[in-house]
């Protein structure tokens, strides 16, 4: 898979997410005009992941296309955008791959451990939050954010919902094989639990009047916000928090040390920062944050 290249199915993003389109051409603009610097002349050791695709001069990244901020399809371009894609496109570069040696393809939650194990992308930089059952199956990198799971609700919040204990007899809805859902099933079981595979469908199920509130990341739901027209608010009141990871094939310790090493030069030099500042930063109003410890376990 790693020396062929496939095309993504683009993805049904909703009406949620309609108003996001003016964000993501700015977005793609900006981008454009700010790639990250691709690496000439790079060597690695011989059969390590890293050398294989350099060689290749190609890599087949999973990502997430209806979030706005963090991946984005943009429909005028077809490629995805955000903070999670820039950060890829970071290690990347550092690999001496280009943009166009790059092919995006859709990850949901519930696919990113197979389409890992099953080798249909090298790696997954997709709002990807590490934790322990995930490490039994794959490997992380990082991590380079942390969020905090937190509430979306309707305009003027009707159900006057402050926290996770206000879910009891609510209707909320998140996506399945997410943590932000587990947390729901094994700590709030008086909430209604309604899944899907993206969060755009919860977006439409909450304009809709079909739920009460969308849980997740607190930084999905503020890009859903943001591209609401004025139709969502966020709750403001995290109660987790998301170490999010690049994750990778498990026992592939050179690619993981690789990819460590990458970030955290991109911490030191402001490419992160520069990356978060033209995409979530854009959508949010907020300057970049600390960046976070590396976990190198």
């Amino acid at each position: 898979m790693r020396s062929t290249r496939r095309l993504a199915a683009l993805a049904t993003l909703g009406l949620a997410l309609a108003a996001c389109s003016s964000e993501a051409g700015t977005q793609a603009e900006e981008s454009a005009e700010n790639t990250a610097e691709v690496q000439e002349d790079v060597e690695f050791e011989a059969g390590t992941t890293m050398a294989e695709l350099n060689e290749a001069g190609a890599i087949t990244i999973g990502t997430k296309f209806d979030q706005p901020g963090f991946g984005l399809l943009n429909p005028q371009t077809g490629d995805p955008e955000g903070f999670d894609v820039e950060i890829a496109k970071i290690v990347a570069a550092e690999l001496g791959i280009p943009e166009d040696g790059i092919t995006w393809t859709e990850t949901v939650s519930a696919n990113r451990e197979p389409f890992i194990q099953n080798g249909q992308v090298d790696m997954v930089v997709a709002t990807y939050t590490i934790n322990d059952a995930r490490k039994q199956v794959v490997d992380f990198a990082g991590p380079y954010y942390i969020a905090g799971q937190d509430i979306m609700v309707a305009e003027g919040n009707p159900e006057g919902i402050e926290g996770p204990d206000d879910l009891a007899g609510k209707t909320v809805c998140s996506v399945e094989g997410s943590t932000p859902a587990q947390n729901i099933r094994d700590n709030y079981p008086q909430a209604q639990l309604v899944t899907y595979d993206v969060y755009s469908k919860c977006a439409d199920d909450l304009r809709n009047g079909n739920v009460q509130a969308v849980t997740t990341d607190n930084v999905i739901l503020t890009g859903l916000v943001a591209g609401s027209d004025g139709a969502f608010e966020l709750v403001g009141n995290p109660f987790t928090e998301e170490p999010y990871g690049i994750g990778l094939e498990l026992g592939d310790t050179d690619f993981r040390n690789f990819i460590n090493d990458v970030l955290e030069e991109s911490f030191e030099d402001g490419r992160w920062a520069d990356a978060w500042d033209r995409t979530a930063g854009s959508i949010t109003g907020e300057e970049a944050p600390e960046p976070p410890t590396v976990d190198r376990y």
